[in-house]
């Protein structure tokens, strides 16, 4: 079955840096309110959407809304701005590349640094931090703080497009996991257990989305949903490729900060291989997700475990993601919210 490109798109291409997620939330609420029983948001902006079940245990499935951005810090004499980052961010890919900025209207900025022709031997072979960055606004100070200041936030531009069976686009991460998430609770039904698909928040600057949602909601099983490495490219040997494009949804056996209930991924194995879904392991040695807060944040924890979708270009300026693995990722969440209650969950 293929998967809604153009929904898929316009869910990438909003802007929600961290904090500012109020665009992507728009669209989440406009697509899951007809989809499911009950729809509430929290103090932080987290939004829970119900789809009521036949027994009386939950299952909370974690979705991040934001994407990694910036925040504006500072306008200097000649209108450049300064930034800080909000989640983590590979200093060399920023160079010449377009950001967004988000005032009383949204502007293109160009992301500026120091010319190499202009730069000492040691500046050349220095590695860039973020700190060597501006934005160049291309207007004098007085028309910017007509429509900027301190705390605006900035995102990256870039649309999505297709090359081969891939999808390129800014906030793959994690706005694919939002499209599954909505697309598994269109297609949900007869489900044993309450459902709350939570459309996080701030993950990108510590999982504080998460934490939240959980200590209400306190699930007894969790399922994080978010991308993960894909390094299958030159260079790369096969244990540090961590998944691979076009091999299936990647079941989480662990990140840095979360080791999955060992019976969950048994039970995720189980469910590919009864559904014939494509499938491959995951250990995430550096990062974390959502999944974390699920398990831990509730008394007790809950039995909780992560579907992942493999992207190349991580945290960069675009990144990539296999339609077919996004599809697989769907089937592998839906079947494993419908089938929960056909496991022996004991310890053994």
């Amino acid at each position: 079955m293929a998967i809604n490109v153009k929904l898929l798109a316009e869910i990438c291409e909003v802007a929600g840096a961290p904090g500012f997620e109020q665009r992507v939330r728009e669209i989440v609420l406009r697509e899951v309110t007809p989809l499911v029983d009950e729809v509430s948001m929290d103090n932080l902006g987290n939004i829970t959407a119900i789809k009521k079940g036949k027994e009386p245990k939950k299952v909370m499935i974690g979705a991040h809304m934001d994407e990694i951005g910036f925040i504006v810090t500072h306008i200097d004499d000649n209108g450049f701005l300064r930034f800080h980052t909000l989640g983590g961010f590979d200093p060399k890919t920023l160079t010449a590349q377009r950001v967004i900025v988000h005032g009383t209207k949204d502007l293109v900025g160009v992301m500026g640094s120091k010319p190499i022709h202009v730069m000492t031997a040691e500046e050349r072979n220095k590695a860039p931090k973020t700190t060597d960055y501006f934005i160049d606004m291309g207007m004098p100070k007085e028309e910017v703080e007509k429509y900027i200041e301190v705390g605006n936030p900035i995102t990256r531009e870039r649309k999505l497009i297709e090359m081969g069976n891939c999808i390129n686009c800014k906030s793959i991460d994690n706005r694919v996991s939002v499209f599954i998430l909505i697309e598994m609770l269109r297609e949900l039904k007869d489900n044993p257990y309450d459902v709350y698909g939570v459309f996080t928040v701030q993950e990108e600057v510590g999982l504080r989305g998460a934490n939240v949602s959980t200590q209400q909601i306190q699930p007894d099983f969790g399922f994080g949903l978010d991308t993960t490495i894909a390094y299958d490219v030159p260079g790369a040997a096969p244990h540090e490729k961590i998944t691979e494009l076009g091999k299936g949804a990647a079941i989480k056996v662990m990140d840095s900060s979360t080791i999955c209930d060992y019976r969950m991924v048994s039970y995720m194995k189980q469910v590919a291989k009864n559904h014939n879904i494509k499938h491959q392991l995951e250990i995430l040695t550096g990062g974390g997700t959502d999944t974390a807060g699920i398990q831990r944040f509730t008394p007790g924890g809950s039995i909780a475990g992560a579907v992942s979708i493999p992207t190349r270009h991580i945290h960069q300026v675009i990144e990539m993601a296999d339609k077919d693995d996004i599809r697989d990722s769907i089937d592998l969440l839906l079947n494993c919210v419908k089938d929960l209650n056909k496991y022996d969950w004991s310890f053994k």
